[in-house]
């Protein structure tokens, strides 16, 4: 499959992007929060969601580059909107996990005019001080430097318990290609978390939601994704469906979740 790679730049910022597909339908992705760049995984994220290139046009967007001290989600759904906008993406499906779930949140309240429906994977609409604990022992980590714990913490809190064991060696072969750049960027997105709350606001939102959590996830509450459903009231269309396994990460890890995704959009002209 064909990835095409771009960098959008406006007079604030400059992000990466990649898109791939041939679909007349546009979906944008917002990955969650990386330690690096998702643009190297590009092929890799192009073959997982290929069951959708017949249809979708598929934009996944970064963050910015050089992001400020304080960075916060609002920030990151602002500069989203405006790389849409420099894009000319007009009207689009936008996928969000983790905190890019929290990102598309933001812009379907803030800056809804181009978006179509979402679908938000593994989110919160809202991060207490107690929800903030297992982001601090990220923060503290990649602080520290400690690159290789703190891959593998990421991965026993994030992935399936019967996936860390298989996957110990490849993160600590990804965790030498980490630069001291790029830990003080995860330090600022992570710390853009801190206080998040767009529960009262998710009440503006009419558009139709798909919302997919997991009952095992140690990243958020299990009942995260039923509470942004249930804020969800004025929604057309807000489903919800729960996994019983995955983890944090059910759209990397359940055979069906592309499927799922793909059966809700294909409602939503």
């Amino acid at each position: 499959m064909i990835v095409n790679y771009g960098t959008v730049t406006t007079d604030r910022f400059s992000m990466d992007y990649c898109s791939f597909g041939r679909g007349s339908r546009i979906l944008v992705i917002i990955p969650g929060l990386n330690v690096q760049s998702v643009m190297p995984l590009a092929a890799v994220i192009a073959e997982a969601y290929g069951i959708l290139t017949e249809d979708f046009r598929i934009y996944v967007l970064d963050r910015r580059k050089n992001p400020p001290k304080t960075y916060r989600v609002s920030d990151m759904a602002r500069d989203t909107a405006e790389a849409l906008a420099s894009l000319n993406i007009r009207k689009a499906d936008v996928f969000g996990t983790s905190q890019g779930g929290m990102i598309a949140m933001e812009l379907a309240t803030e800056y809804p005019e181009p978006v179509n429906s979402v679908i938000l994977g593994s989110s919160s609409a809202y991060v207490s001080d107690s929800d903030f604990e297992i982001f601090d022992r990220w923060i503290g980590l990649a602080n520290s430097g400690d690159v290789k714990k703190l891959f593998l913490t990421l991965a026993e809190d994030i992935y399936p318990k019967e996936s860390f064991e298989d996957m110990k060696e490849l993160l600590l072969k990804s965790a030498e290609s980490v630069t001291d750049e790029d830990l003080a960027r995860f330090v600022i997105l992570a710390e853009g978390m801190r206080g998040f709350d767009v529960r009262d606001k998710l009440s503006r939102v009419k558009i139709p939601a798909l919302v997919i959590g997991s009952t095992d996830d140690r990243v958020f509450a299990p009942d995260s994704s039923e509470k942004i459903a249930s804020c969800m009231k004025n929604s057309r269309d807000c489903r919800l469906y729960m996994y019983d396994a995955f983890g944090h990460v059910p759209y990397d890890f359940a055979p069906d979740f592309k499927e799922r995704m793909l059966d809700f959009l294909k409602t939503q002209k």
